[in-house]
């Protein structure tokens, strides 16, 4: 691959194939943090209007002079960072569940998500106008397999797919019902915790909290349901004043969370600020280091339920 064209780099993320490994999310990143090194290739750094640690590259003539999503500096890694970071971060994959994790161990797994995560995004983002909605699916489904990627390399078993359970009606086993999910984490023939792994919550928080609410309704048994979003920030305004604007419905979260059920874990790579002051946001809300290191070692020794898993084709 091109490192020094945008064009390699674009049609390099659009293979999903060619991401199978974390290592192959990490090389990917570096070799975009290279390519954007060098001010020469870009046209401009736009700089958030009303959150100026988010900024936007826009592309020369090769990448059609898009604008990138909101990038957040304070996350976003640069090459020379990068390269460190991401020979730790698979350090701390390998030993997560015995180490104690400071607090620079807990940002570095954050940053270095969301910058391998954004290095996709932002390269999709060149793609021609007309491709907007595959660069989104792409995205999506690049970070679905991201996650699932950490946590096998954490050493927990975990698939995406659908799972069969069994409807009992009067005591008695009448017939099945099948739910897909992003996440299935499993440990031996036992569904431990269910997941929803998407960029963001827009347009999807409503369906995760129902998604348990029946999931558990039907089985009898309180399976966890936990749901790992990447940011809830999108680009508002026209050039060159752009500004960013969120995605997440704080009164939808907290009316389900109080009136239908809370969920078992929600985890952001890039948090925002009312969810970490605000009531029942900051009760339910974490950062993705606390699903690492912390909460899903204790997801494993919850209730679970056998059920038949048909895997989803990569």
């Amino acid at each position: 691959m091109n490192t020094a064209s945008i064009t390699g780099l674009r049609t390099h993320a659009a293979d999903k194939t060619k991401f199978s490994t974390l290592e192959d999310y990490l090389d990917f990143a570096k070799k975009y943090l290279e390519y954007i090194s060098d001010a020469s290739r870009i046209q401009a750094v736009i700089v958030s209007q009303n959150e100026n640690h988010y900024q936007f590259l826009q592309y020369k003539d090769a990448g059609f002079h898009n604008v990138t999503r909101p990038l957040n500096s304070r996350l976003f890694y640069t090459f020379a960072e990068f390269e460190r970071a991401g020979r730790v971060f698979l350090q701390l994959m390998r030993n997560a569940r015995e180490h104690n994790p400071s607090e620079q161990d807990r940002d570095l797994v954050n940053r270095t998500i969301y910058t391998a995560q954004q290095a996709i995004g932002a390269t999709l983002d060149a793609l021609p106008a007309g491709q907007s909605n595959t660069a989104r699916k792409i995205n999506g489904d690049l970070f679905e397999r991201f996650i699932r990627l950490i946590i096998v390399r954490l050493g927990v078993a975990c698939t995406a797919g659908t799972i069969s359970i069994p409807i009992d009606v009067d005591g008695k086993t009448s017939f099945p019902m099948s739910y897909q999910h992003d996440l299935i984490i499993k440990s031996g023939e036992f569904v431990k915790a269910i997941g929803s792994v998407k960029t963001s919550s827009k347009d999807r928080i409503d369906k995760i909290f129902i998604d348990k609410f029946l999931f558990n309704k039907l089985t009898g048994k309180d399976i966890p349901h936990v749901a790992i979003f990447l940011n809830d920030v999108q680009r508002k305004g026209v050039l060159p004043r752009f500004g960013i604007s969120a995605t997440f419905l704080p009164g939808h979260f907290k009316g389900y969370t109080a009136k239908l059920n809370p969920l078992d874990g929600v985890y952001y790579c890039d948090i925002r600020p009312n969810m970490i002051t605000e009531e029942i946001l900051c009760d339910h809300i974490q950062t993705f280091d606390h699903f690492v290191f912390d909460d899903l070692w204790e997801l494993l020794n919850r209730d679970a339920i056998v059920a038949t898993i048909k895997q989803q084709t990569p």
